[in-house]
């Protein structure tokens, strides 16, 4: 959950759930049959890789590891409330389209060189030079060659 005022509504969710148990592992789901392979065959899912979709994680990104520096563990992007998973998971994907060298609907295939342009232009968008600590993180984590385990820890370093 996004804020710990939101732990008794959470609790009473999963305790009328749950009763006395404490997880839902005994409640198997025999209809679904997935394999290694199916997990992996990335090519099945649908959707495509979008220019608009990287700039979002981009945007994403930056917004949150801005407010995550100035001391705010959840925060408003896009008239959504996002954490650190969701910064996590924009990180990761660009570092995965870049080491994967995923073609996007645009024709263009996700470099590094593509991604820092996109920086540039979600910068612009955002106006604000408060982003300088943010962008440097965020390119560390997001375009690096290694894989950083996750993007909070070279955040640390980086507190106030």
């Amino acid at each position: 959950m996004a804020h710990p005022d939101l732990v008794p509504l959470c609790r009473e969710v999963f305790d009328d759930v749950l009763g006395e148990k404490l997880n839902q592992r005994d409640n198997l789901r025999t209809d679904v049959s997935v394999s290694a392979a199916d997990l992996l065959d990335v090519a099945s899912t649908p959707g495509k890789c979008t220019r608009d979709g990287l700039a979002n994680a981009v945007s994403v990104g930056l917004q949150y590891l801005a407010s995550w520096l100035a001391g705010s563990g959840a925060v408003n992007i896009f008239n959504l409330m996002e954490d650190a998973a969701t910064a996590e998971i924009s990180r990761s994907q660009i570092w995965q389209w870049i080491h994967n060298e995923v073609k996007l609907d645009t024709g263009e295939t996700v470099t590094t060189s593509l991604v820092e342009t996109i920086i540039d232009e979600e910068l612009a968008k955002l106006g604000d030079a408060s982003y300088a600590d943010a962008t440097a993180l965020f390119k560390e984590v997001a375009l690096a060659d290694d894989f950083a385990e996750f993007l909070t820890l070279p955040a640390y370093d980086r507190m106030p």
